[in-house]
């Protein structure tokens, strides 16, 4: 990765064996640069990621112990003395955790090591976000004014809608949308209490917020003697929960007069702190991209989770600059000579639903493949099949990056990729993002931050449809029924009912794992064809007689079925339906049936004809949808709620989550005190429904 010539200097000399104090796809990915560059490398791990896939791609890993962030990721003392104790020069802290930590960044240093960042005082002013502001004003960079909170009271005069963020950290953690003023009071609690969670600082502020805004940020690296460069814009407006899905370089949705404006602005605010490392100025402008509505947001002292964007238009590596830097490098890099080529986009697969609110979802991951298109996108994930996703730590799987001539090339190599990708095990945004990439108004470039407000299709969409879906379900069909007849030498290819004769039809009732989805089936074959019905069949009426059956009937023929070398259970089957052929690759694991196509992939499971209806046991109240900490309990036994009356907040996943009541009731007993942890299915509240006629209030 390299259209510019960066010639080798000191890199070398001061730096031959590097900490990676991260975890995950990061790590994973400065390790791939460091050995590039000859650097050994050293890892350190919790007690949940022993056999992660970070741990495989160092040199050695060092066990930091302990189970959560606090206890293992966060422990910079423990970092410190095992990089000593490696005889490590230098600590990449990757994103997140300790990344924009001024003090550990001073504790690096002080142990006589090199911190791959900027300095601590840099870290301080910019990664405050008042202090930021404060001096991009001073710098001559256009932004909108700031409301500081201070000791809790709240200044008048604030326009709404307005935003509540957080003075430190950033992935939107802390941060509140409030559209009138009675909203902020609490909307300033709420994001004072996660920004102490998630950075250990509760200070947040208010700005005007606008809306149907572009997210829009300038890529910048600077060196130890006053040079300053950007590597141009990405635009980053398709977030969910205030975090970015969908990222982009450069952006479609601006001016070239506001394109100058804000990377000349990046520069200058940069360059009036001296700033040497990798960072990210960000700003919002109007949904046009006009030069006038431009608002400074922050500095993310750090490299960003989309930087391989950044990578794919300019030809250079931001893991090898950041190093050389660090080193005392000088950039070799010139303004001048800085060109993006093509576009780039990159989206991040998520642990969550996105049809339950972007719920995250935890879990054991059974299967796990992004490479069906492997020359089309670049991978980079921390993760594989046997990994687990846990709620101590962030959802998000993998980012899948593609590059191409245009935009819409780009977008239609990754749309390509992502359908044939597969992940089971754990619920994932894969569907979301393929609907996304194939959407007009995103083909369009009509990309606001509202846009999945705008687009609940996307956010639904269910993967595969039509034909692409029944090819998928027969493959599941066929697939097992070969996999329950495997001893029958003559006609164990087939599935059963394939007869040379004609044959009542079989009937199977198949779900897609992890929903409430299912699609019934009806064939009856005939040599090497089949008539098939898809839809539940007809029930007999109450005098016993079939009621016209309106189901679509289809033609269906099995060309072929065929073993995949090396992988038991896989075979690759080839239908055609209605004339048309489509092949897909099906994995037959216990009672699951993995299928995957060109179209995308589902996992199908097969509902059992007969089913034991047990009483279904109450639970009497909401139950915690995953496992986390209870961090705010708002009722006490006896307390009458009404329906959508917030009971707890729970924490999990770096994310509060608002326990509701369903209806209005009475609190008959509060199971969980703040602090407590709880797991997924937990009863956290004991509720009494309201009686008949009873107040609501």
């Amino acid at each position: 990765m390299s259209s510019l010539s960066i010639p080798p200097g000191s890199l070398s000399r001061r730096i031959t064996s590097l900490l990676i104090a991260n975890r995950g796809e990061i790590a994973v990915r400065i390790a791939r640069t460091a050995h590039r560059l000859g650097i050994s490398t050293v890892g350190v791990y919790s007690e949940p990621d022993a056999n992660a896939m970070h741990v495989d791609a160092v040199d050695i890993a060092v066990a930091l112990g302990g189970w959560t962030p606090a206890e293992s990721y966060l422990r910079a003392d423990a970092i410190i003395e095992i990089a000593l104790a490696q005889g490590c020069q230098a600590v990449h802290p990757g994103y997140g955790f300790l990344a924009e930590n001024a003090d550990v960044a001073e504790q690096v240093a002080a142990a006589g090591l090199i911190w791959v960042g900027p300095t601590p005082d840099q870290i301080r002013t910019l990664g405050d976000k008042v202090a930021a502001k404060k001096l991009a004003i001073e710098s001559g960079v256009p932004t909108a004014p700031l409301f500081e909170i201070t000791d809790g009271a709240l200044p008048d005069g604030i326009p709404m809608p307005a935003l509540v963020k957080a003075a430190a950290g950033g992935g939107g953690r802390g941060m509140r949308i409030v559209r009138s003023p009675e909203e902020l009071e609490e909307a300033v609690a709420a994001g004072s209490r996660e920004a102490k969670s998630s950075f250990g600082d509760g200070t947040v502020f208010v700005e005007p917020y606008i809306e149907r805004a572009r997210h829009v940020e300038v890529q910048i690296i600077g060196d130890m003697h006053g040079n300053v460069v950007h590597l141009g814009e990405r635009e980053c407006s398709i977030q969910r929960r205030n975090q970015k899905i969908v990222e982009e370089s450069p952006s479609a949705g601006i001016t070239p007069e506001t394109r100058a404006a804000i990377c000349d602005g990046a520069v200058a605010l940069a360059k009036s702190v001296g700033y040497h490392g990798a960072g990210t100025v960000e700003f919002l402008v109007d949904e046009a991209g006009s030069v006038d509505s431009i608002n400074f947001l922050e500095v993310n002292t750090r490299l960003q989770v989309e930087h391989p964007v950044t990578e794919a238009v300019t030809g250079v590596d931001l893991v090898e600059l950041q190093l050389r830097v660090a080193a005392g490098e000088e950039l070799a890099l010139r303004q001048e000579f800085v060109r993006a080529h093509g576009h780039a986009i990159e989206v991040r697969v998520v642990a969550e639903d996105p049809a339950a609110g972007w719920l995250p979802s935890t879990g054991s991951i059974s299967s796990f493949d992004l490479s069906g298109e492997p020359d089309l996108v670049r991978i980079d994930t921390g993760f594989r099949s046997g990994s687990v996703v846990s709620s101590d730590y962030d959802s998000m799987l993998a980012k899948v990056i593609a590059h191409g001539a245009t935009r819409a090339e780009a977008a239609a190599k990754l749309r390509r990729a992502l359908r044939a990708s597969e992940v089971d095990g754990v619920k994932t945004n894969l569907s979301t993002l393929v609907s996304i990439l194939g959407e007009r108004d995103y083909l369009n470039a009509a990309t606001p931050t509202a846009y999945l407000d705008e687009h609940p299709d996307v956010v639904a969409a269910a993967g595969p449809t039509g034909g692409d879906r029944t090819a998928l379900m027969l493959a599941a069909v066929f697939a097992t029924e070969r996999s329950d007849r495997a001893g029958d030498a003559v006609t164990g290819f087939a599935p059963s009912g394939w007869r040379n004769l004609r044959t009542q039809g079989q009937r199977q009732v198949w779900s897609v794992v992890g929903t409430e989805v299912s699609e019934a089936v009806e064939f009856t074959v005939c040599r090497d064809a089949a008539d098939v019905r898809i839809g539940m069949w007809p029930e007999p009426t109450e005098d016993g007689s079939l009621p016209d059956d309106e189901r679509a009937r289809l033609a269906v023929r099995l060309l072929s079925l065929a073993e995949i070398d090396g992988r038991p259970g896989a075979v690759t089957i080839a239908t055609e339906i209605d004339g048309v052929r489509r092949v897909v690759e099906a994995t037959v694991d216990d009672d699951v049936v993995r299928t995957r196509s060109v179209a995308g992939a589902i996992a199908w499971t097969q509902v059992p004809r007969f089913v034991d209806h047990d009483a279904e046991v109450a639970g009497g109240g909401p139950v915690c949808p995953l496992p986390g900490t209870v961090i705010a309990v708002h009722v006490s036994a006896g307390d009458e709620v009404a329906q959508g009356a917030v009971l707890m907040v729970v924490e999990a996943m770096k994310m509060e989550h608002k326990i509701t009541a369903g209806a209005a009731s009475t609190v008959t007993e509060v199971h969980f005190e703040v602090g407590s942890r709880v797991d997924q299915g937990d009863l956290l509240v004991s509720l009494e429904a309201a009686a008949d006629g009873e107040s609501d209030g």
